[in-house]
């Protein structure tokens, strides 16, 4: 089996293959990481000081490499976004005055190009089939030629971890989504300079501007092709984008006639009454694990107390563009104004 085979066969065991079960995909799953060096990662790294608290906390090292050596045994394609900085970054780019973060990156003598603390942590390094990307200044990778290699592989699922939380994995994937990658955190192989940044994002941030917060462990499972030809079940856990339990499926159901497709989640000691949450809301499944793409502490605020209807269901795509005469009820964007007769 060839790399693009074996990403094809895990990347599937991740989405469902019955169509009724998922939302269709049919892109390949790559593994970002970023700046996995020793300024951020090794003692005497000139962000240690910094980042030693999350880092030893989530055992970022050693969970990266499963990471990423699970990730090459499976033929997921592994790119690498690091940083480095050269005298004309900041003569003539001034980077050191464009954020908070590029100034304390400037002050700290972070990241310098050639130096030990810009390169890979030893046993985080790069092998000759990974991807190293171009060095990003600012906190988002996405900038670099991360695009260019994406649409190359042919990459729609994105999976990121690295460092750090707040700034650089944040930023990425939010961009990542925003131009229509899918994109999972990795929430143990991902490290922040305190540890309200790292709180924020994961707890917080995370589970809106994504699908999924999972754990190596979790992501690893979910892509070793175990599981591809399994429906939903009932007994399936059911969990929130930020990784909270919600509960578990009492029943799948079917659509027909004016009921949509949705599974059910009884009432519990924390719920008074069922759940009744549509099927396109799933974006994970792995073993007997179900991710839907809304956080737990709002689940209770979707309207999902009564079971789905088609109707209702096609309500929710808005209006045809054509069907609109303005977008905002009394006017329009400026240059469509311009246009108007």
């Amino acid at each position: 089996m060839n790399q693009a085979d074996r990403n094809d066969a895990a990347t599937s065991a991740i989405f469902a293959t019955e169509a009724r079960d998922l939302p269709e995909r049919s892109g390949m799953t790559a593994l970002l990481v970023i700046d996995p060096v020793n300024d951020f990662l090794s003692p005497g790294g000139a962000a240690w000081e910094l980042t030693k608290g999350t880092v030893e906390m989530n055992e970022v090292v050693p969970n990266l490499k499963r990471l990423i050596a699970g990730a090459r045994e499976r033929g997921i394609p592994v790119l690498f976004g690091p940083m480095a900085y050269t005298e004309e970054d900041y003569l003539d780019s001034k980077w050191q005055r464009r954020s908070g973060i590029n100034r304390i990156m400037f002050e700290r003598k972070m990241f310098l190009a050639g130096s030990w603390g810009a390169d890979f942590h030893p046993e985080l390094r790069p092998q000759n089939d990974d991807v190293i990307l171009q060095p990003h200044k600012g906190s988002d990778v996405f900038e670099t030629d991360l695009p260019q290699h994406l649409d190359r592989l042919g990459i729609e699922h994105l999976i990121i971890a690295g460092m750090t939380a707040n700034l650089c994995c944040e930023s990425t994937g939010r961009h990542s989504v925003e131009h229509g990658y899918d994109v999972t955190f990795v929430t143990d192989a991902i490290g922040a300079e305190n540890m309200p940044a790292y709180e924020a994002s994961v707890r917080i941030n995370y589970p809106l501007i994504s699908n999924a917060v999972m754990k190596v462990d979790e992501i690893l499972a979910a892509i070793n092709g175990q599981n591809r030809e399994r429906a939903i079940a009932e007994g399936d856990t059911v969990y929130g984008s930020d990784h909270g339990e919600i509960g578990k499926v009492g029943k799948v159901v079917r659509g027909q006639g004016e009921l949509a497709d949705h599974i059910v989640v009884p009432r519990g000691i924390i719920r008074d009454r069922d759940l009744y949450i549509p099927i396109d809301a799933i974006v994970r499944r792995t073993e007997d694990w179900i991710f839907i793409n809304v956080p737990k502490l709002v689940v209770g605020k979707m309207g999902w107390d009564e079971e789905p209807r088609s109707a209702e269901e096609k309500k929710k795509l808005g209006p045809r563009r054509a069907s609109v005469d303005r977008l905002y009820k009394s006017t329009d964007p400026s240059t469509q104004r311009e246009d108007r007769p």
